[in-house]
């Protein structure tokens, strides 16, 4: 059950990475279709350098959760992964009272799931 569990904890990282990839280099039209935004607004130019920010962080937090799971073992992992877990629900969380709620669907279950599943087979 544990490489069950490191699996979907490694899928939640791979969701962050490929959203990171939406944000950063997805074309207006589909950025706006994926995160509920006019077209107009993700057209501009300080939207596109706040999306292409915000995307940084997605994606270094999904290759900060590949790397734990190469890296760490044991309790440590489990604390680890627990934290991150933790924190991609407060903001998916977040995310939804500010954004879209559909980011609590998307973001904030699959890492709720794993947390779960770290939480008790880890």
């Amino acid at each position: 059950m544990e490489i069950l569990t490191l699996f979907i904890v490694a899928l939640v990282a791979v969701e962050h990475i490929g959203i990171a990839v939406l944000e950063i280099f997805a074309p207006a039209k589909t950025q706006a279709e994926a995160f509920d935004m006019p077209l107009d607004f993700v057209k501009q130019k300080n939207a596109q350098i706040a999306l292409s920010n915000q995307g940084i962080y997605n994606g270094m937090l999904g290759i900060l959760i590949l790397a734990m799971i190469l890296l760490f073992t044991g309790a440590v992992l489990k604390t680890i992964l627990i934290l991150l877990m933790a924190y991609i629900i407060i903001v998916a969380v977040y995310g939804a009272f500010t954004a879209t709620k559909k980011i609590l669907f998307l973001q904030g279950l699959p890492a709720l799931i794993a947390l779960v599943l770290v939480a008790i087979f880890y």
